[in-house]
Formats: structure tokens, sequence, C-alpha cells
């Protein structure tokens, strides 16, 4: 009598199944040792985004190499999340959640942080955009808070991929510009899209159980969150876009582009010379943006008076409008809007008219530096690359055509 007996091949490579199992033993021990180490994540983030911003003129290819590593890291995330749904399907193992929630939590910290001094810079702090920014902080702050952003991700999940959604939508707005030279209203079209995109499972967790009326409701609801998305657009900071100087003038020196004279702003006065604007905007180098000089007077607008500008001079793309005709009732606060083609403020300018003289704004022509990091000037401590010297007045860069209102030509 003769039995059978199954001798394994030692040199046979392991099941599919086996493998799968042994790259998620790794997978897991690579986490474990890395979460007492996860609080330098946050720091190193930020530091990235600030090297990103600052030197995105002298270094600007290190500036894209670090925005293609962020969202290199999205798609790996995204890569995760699918690849686990079809091995679920196909009965192997995927990982617990508490490693692909560790996972995110890495890659959200990664992109609040890193996108952080690109809203602090770009923010207009007088105006709504400040709510954004702060509104941007607290989930910063959220993504380094274990307790609660666990809490989060286990039991509210239709908040936490709203969390997600948002994230991506950052890292989309501030990412663009700098890697495809995309205008701020081209990456914010594209970012809208893919937070809309990314929407989609907050809303079926928050329509749950799916029935026919709500899959109706969530088609509803996403054109209207892309609407009121765009409609809010006003409050978002442009991440690439931002005054590196400004000015009020009476009068302008076009060789030198520069602002120049000094006047009270009583009516009188802008009869006689009328006012500049002078605006020095920051973009990234290759970038071709329209903006648009806004002038309001107590609130309402007055004239709109559009410019083009090109990225790639540091201290900022020099561009003027020359106002002359002022309405006869002229007295009161008068703003100078600086907005992109798509409706984002990149920053404002503002002054006073008045009969008295000690009340009404006076108009040096003095160059003022913004608040907030573009204003510190920190690129001074980054030494400059060699380069050739500049021709006179750097006319190789040509400036923004300047326009005047009423005149119709530049």
């Amino acid at each position: 009598m003769s039995t059978d007996h199954h001798v394994s091949d030692p040199a046979a490579p392991p099941p599919r199944g086996a493998r799968l199992d042994a790259w998620q033993q790794r997978l897991e021990r690579l986490a474990a040792r890395a979460r007492p180490w996860s609080w330098l994540w946050p720091p190193v983030a930020f530091a990235a985004g600030a090297g990103s911003f600052f030197l995105v003129e002298r270094q600007q290819w290190l500036g894209a190499m670090l925005a293609l590593a962020m969202l290199l890291a999205w798609v790996l995330l995204l890569s995760e999340s699918l690849i686990g749904r079809l091995l679920s399907r196909r009965g192997y193992p995927t990982l617990p959640r508490g490693v692909t929630t560790f996972i995110a939590q890495m890659i959200h910290q990664e992109t609040l942080f890193f996108t952080l001094p690109f809203l602090l810079a770009t923010t207009v702090w007088t105006s709504g955009q400040a709510m954004f920014t702060l509104l941007m902080l607290g989930m910063a702050i959220l993504s380094i808070l274990d307790p609660l952003y666990y809490r989060l991700a286990d039991r509210h999940r239709w908040l936490y991929f709203a969390f997600h959604a948002q994230c991506v939508f950052l890292v989309v707005l501030v990412a663009l510009p700098t890697l495809l030279h995309l205008t701020t209203t081209q990456s914010l079209l594209l970012a809208l899209a893919a937070m809309v995109l990314f929407s989609l499972p907050s809303l079926m967790h928050l329509l749950r159980p799916m029935t026919r009326g709500r899959w109706l409701a969530m088609l509803a609801l996403l054109p209207l969150l892309a609407g009121a998305g765009w409609a809010g657009r006003l409050w978002v900071p442009p991440a690439s876009l931002w005054l590196s100087g400004r000015a009020l003038s009476p009068s302008f020196d076009e060789q030198a582009r520069a602002p120049e004279g000094g006047v009270r702003l009583t009516p009188e006065a802008l009869v006689d010379h009328g006012l500049y604007a002078y605006t020095a905007i920051h973009a990234p180098r290759g970038l071709r943006e329209d903006v648009v000089h806004e002038w309001r007077h107590e609130g309402k607008l007055v004239d709109r008076i559009p410019l083009v500008i090109k990225g790639g001079r540091e201290a900022g793309y020099r561009a003027w409008t020359h106002k002359q005709n002022f309405p006869e009732a002229v007295l009161g606060n008068w703003r100078v809007d600086v907005m992109t083609a798509g409706g984002q403020r990149i920053g404002v300018l503002r002054f006073r008219v008045s009969e008295t003289a000690e009340r009404a704004t006076l108009a040096d022509g003095r160059i003022q530096a913004p608040p907030g990091l573009p204003g510190l000037d920190l690129r001074r401590l980054i030494a400059r690359p060699a380069e050739s010297p500049a021709p006179d007045s750097e006319k190789d860069t040509p400036p923004a055509t300047p326009r005047e209102d009423g005149a119709g030509t530049p």
C-alpha cells in the first residue's frame, strides 16, 4: 500500500496572498516606528513650504520639486485607497484603518503646513481672506492633535472626507502655478473641480443610506457646492501672487518706473494732478497674469482698469494706473483693489480725500512694503546666484502697460 506525499519546493515563490501579507506587516512595522517621530513632520513640511516660497525665484526648480513631491504624496495616498478596495474585493488582506489613517494624517499635515507660508504671505488681512487663512491654520492645528484628528476620522467620516477634500483644494491651488505656470484663475478652477470630486465620499456618508432620491439630491448638491466655492473666491488668497510694494503719487517717472512727488489729497490736488496708483506684484517666473486696478469710492466701484503682468522679477512686476477723471462728490474714503481677472484680491491701497489738508492722505510716492511675510524681505538672507548685470532700468523686462481712465489708449 503506497501513500502520496506532497513535498513543497523551497525555491518556489510564496503565494501572492502571503507576499501581500508580508508587505502589509512591513508597512505596519514602518508606521509603528515612525509614530514616535511624527511630531517632526509638521515643522519639516512648514520649512519645506517656506523654502519653496522664498526660493521660488532664485531656485525655482527647488520650489517646483517640493511642490511636485507634495503632489506625488497625494497620488500615493489616493492609489493606496483604490488599491486597498481592489484587494479587499478579491479577498486579499488590506492595511488596518489605524495605519491608513496615520498615513493620511501625515499627508494632511504635509499639505497644510506646506501651503501655510503661501497663504500667510498672500492673505490681505483686512479682508475676508483672513477668515479663510485662519480656518486653514485651524485645520493644520487639528491635524497634529491626535485625539481630535482620530476622533474625526472614526466618528465623523463625512466631516473627515470634507477635511480631505479641502486639503486637495489647497495642494492644487498652490502647486499648479509653480509647476505648470497656470494663472491663478485656472488653478482656482481646477482646485474647485478637485474639491468637488473629492467631496463625493463626504456627501455619500452624509446621505446614507443612498436611495434614488438621495442620489439625485447629491447630484444637485455638487453644482451648488462648486457655485458656492466660486462665489467665495474673493475670500481665497491668490497663493502665487502678492504685493511686494505699493505707493500713491501725483506724478510718475516712466523712465525709472517709479512714483515721485508728494501732495495732500484734496479735491483741488486731484483736479490738478490726478493720482497714480503704483503696485509691484510678485509672480512666479513664466507666469503671465491679467490683473485689474479697481478704484472704489466708499465701497462703490468707480473704475476698473485692466493690466497684464509677467512673473520672474524678484522685486515684483511694476504696474501703475493713472486716474484723472474723479467724480464731483470726491470727498471720503477711497481704495484701489488689486484683483486677478478671476476676482481674487491681491492687495489694496487706501486713501482719504478731504478738503482739510490735515485729514487728507499724503500721497508722497514712497514705495511701502505690505505687512506679512513679503514685507519681511527674508530673501535678503539667501545668497544671490551669480548673474549678469541687468540693463539700465531692467529694460529686458517690459513694464505692465499703464492705463489712464478716460484716455482710452496706453
